[in-house]
């Protein structure tokens, strides 16, 4: 399993947010890019970059920042939050970044994750953000009608390698993810899955570890001084499961 650092952006600003809900916003650090070069320093496998006015607006405010950071640091980075169009993964994909996740489009725009997936194959990740067990749309303020595991079996079907699974209720809360969701999840498809939300200490990077799940986003836990970075990106290195 990997270590997916993660860095959300409001209006340049690091920040995070609590259960999604973007009233409840703290500033994180200084410079987005500081802390990337942090996560680098570590030995950071890839870096999860979320644009959340892009998600909540669809507004590339923040996109040439985002395209810095990929540039400026050697480890792969992964951008989500307000990719809706073919333009807008282009324009990612050429400036850096590894990996593109497409969340509301994929809900919306079918053709437009067919069409992805067909240009750019393992390049194109899936974000599915869960509520109650169904996946959600724009920027976590419109419910959707997939059930997840629905959801996941269609996604894979048109040909995703890569789902990221957060369930909303658990992230920003640091009170772990939520391992049955996963597993069920890792029973159905076998597609790569991220976990994302809720992970506190290195109790719940085992848990995930032992599940055996592709990879895990943390966030508030590294800013809240509960998990130690180098310590779990050390740890999967030791406890890596081969296939």
């Amino acid at each position: 399993m990997i270590i997916l650092p993660a860095i959300d952006i409001i209006d340049q600003a690091p920040v995070r947010l609590y259960q999604g809900d973007y009233g409840k916003k703290e500033v994180v650090g200084d410079s987005v890019l500081t802390i990337a070069k942090q996560f680098e320093q570590v030995g950071a496998d890839y870096i999860h970059l979320v644009d959340l006015d892009g998600a909540k607006e669809g507004s590339k405010k923040n996109a040439n920042l985002i395209c810095e950071v990929a540039s400026t640091v050697s480890v792969p980075c992964e951008i989500g939050g307000g990719i809706r169009t073919m333009e807008d993964i282009t324009y990612y994909l050429e400036r850096g970044l590894s990996r593109v996740i497409l969340g509301t489009a994929a809900i919306h725009d079918q053709a437009l994750l067919k069409a992805a997936i067909q240009k750019y194959g393992d390049k194109i990740a899936v974000g599915m953000d869960c509520k109650n067990g169904y996946v959600c749309g724009a920027g976590w303020l419109e419910d959707s009608e997939y059930y997840y595991l629905d959801f996941a079996k269609e996604m894979e079907n048109l040909g995703v390698q890569t789902l990221i699974f957060t369930d909303i209720s658990k992230d920003g809360t640091l009170q772990g993810p939520n391992m049955d969701m996963l597993k069920q999840l890792k029973d159905t498809v076998s597609v790569h899955i991220t976990a994302s939300g809720g992970i506190r200490d290195m109790s719940h990077i085992a848990a995930l570890n032992d599940l055996d799940v592709y990879g895990a986003i943390t966030g508030k836990a590294i800013y809240s001084d509960t998990l130690d970075l180098k310590e779990a990106i050390q740890y999967c290195k030791e406890h890596h499961h081969v296939d």
